[in-house]
């Protein structure tokens, strides 16, 4: 009787779904047009690109993750997280390895239901739809094609399990081919393929189908540099054509500002923040969000304020920009990497003596590793310097770059330059 009772809940499910288009698939929009990179980026955050546009004639769908949670073996993998994502948007899922990212792709995907909260499509809660029954496309880290099928058959083929045949088939696959630049491959294998050749068929067997959402897990970790920056740059203008849901999944805060769009930043289990991805990364709401958004990660020190004084240890900081105007107490600053400097860059720039670790130099930049009175920076120097370690090196802060959060780790003060930061 159960089983009966489940069985009619999901069938109504279903016709919930079908009734707002969930199997219908979202209109799709090849309109490249001519718009530039700055521009598409805050039409992706806003979601209303020429695509989204033309989506809404024929009926956007909108994905609702209200308050989920979930827990397994008692084991919390994500806390009450709510998001809305509506068709013709990009959303980033920035975090550290085991944040909760691939879970949230999961749950969104419906391989995982939620122990707490609903996940809803235009309102329906689609908790008890199987993910064979959702318009939903997914993209992992390992490139998955069938190695024994053409690149041709490899993006027909999710059509083909559809039903698509003849011209109507041979016009989806010539399209997405088109548009992931694949054309002079179709008749190609896999093992004749690059890297990114083979990424670039995984997203067009993706794209085909024509899904409402389309999940992409880290899907260029795997490549070499040269491969993932042809990638990125192409993914933007992929968004921008499909007028999808797309929900991208990375660990690295670059590859966040190179898309656009909106960021959900993700720490142990919790979004912490979500907004348009410049605005995120300009302003984190606290420290974890400042972490997440800076590679390597922001460099703290702490302060103590009393009147118009501002002291770190013996330091003392000059109470402007950020810092005037703060209520007596204990704070820490946050400054990017890339703003802690070797040479003075301008007359307002704090000289402070610390203790070098160690210096890794990658080629075109160094990190140079500090310890302060027992905090630990990093430098992100351009060039190749070699720097003695275990020494006293002066190194300078630029108040103008100055976070400030409060002893619960919220953020009190930004830098009036963060807007170009």
């Amino acid at each position: 009787m159960g089983a009966h009772r489940r069985g009619r809940a999901v069938a109504a499910q279903q016709a919930r779904l079908a009734s707002v288009g969930w199997r219908g698939g979202a209109a799709r929009c090849l309109d490249a047009g001519g718009a530039q990179w700055a521009e598409r980026g805050r039409q992706q955050a806003r979601g209303c690109t020429r695509g989204c546009e033309r989506q809404r004639e024929h009926g956007a769908v909108t994905l609702e993750l209200r308050n989920v949670s979930t827990q397994v073996g008692g084991e919390t993998h994500l806390s009450d997280i709510s998001l809305t994502l509506a068709s013709g948007t990009l959303t980033i899922l920035l975090g550290p390895t085991l944040s909760g990212k691939t879970s949230l792709m999961r749950l969104m995907a419906g391989l995982d239901k939620p122990t707490a909260g609903q996940v809803l499509v235009d309102g329906a809660d689609v908790a008890g739809v199987p993910v064979q029954k959702r318009s939903v496309a997914m993209v992992y880290q390992q490139f998955i094609n069938y190695s024994n099928l053409t690149v041709y058959e490899n993006i027909a083929s999710p059509m083909r399990v559809a039903g698509l045949r003849g011209k109507e088939l041979d016009a989806a696959v010539q399209r997405a081919a088109e548009m992931m630049r694949l054309t002079p491959l179709l008749d190609r294998k896999p093992p004749e393929l690059s890297g990114g050749q083979q990424q670039r068929t995984a997203l067009a067997r993706a794209i085909i189908k024509g899904a409402d959402l389309v999940l992409l897990d880290e899907p260029l970790a795997n490549l070499d540099y040269k491969l993932r920056e042809e990638l990125r740059e192409e993914l933007p203008r992929l968004f921008l054509e499909t007028g999808a849901i797309f929900v991208y999944a990375t660990t690295e805060p670059t590859e966040a500002l190179l898309l656009g769009g909106n960021t959900a930043t993700l720490h142990e289990g919790r979004v912490t923040q979500f907004g348009a991805t410049l605005d995120v990364y300009r302003r984190p709401v606290d420290r974890n969000t400042a972490n997440v958004f800076s590679d390597p990660p922001m460099n703290f020190l702490t302060i103590t304020v009393s009147g118009s004084e501002v002291r770190a240890g013996d330091l003392i900081l000059p109470a402007t920009g950020s810092l005037a105007g703060l209520a007596d107490g204990r704070y820490a600053i946050g400054f990017r990497p890339n703003h802690l400097y070797l040479q003075r860059p301008d007359a307002a720039a704090i000289p402070v003596t610390a203790n070098l670790v160690v210096t890794e130099i990658t080629g075109s930049e160094s990190f140079v590793h500090l310890n302060f009175n027992g905090q630990r920076w990093i430098a992100l120097l351009h060039g190749i310097h070699h720097l003695e370690s275990d020494s006293a090196v002066e190194v300078f802060l630029d108040p103008n770059r100055f976070y400030v959060f409060d002893e619960k780790d919220a953020l009190v003060a930004a830098p009036a330059l963060a807007k170009a930061a």
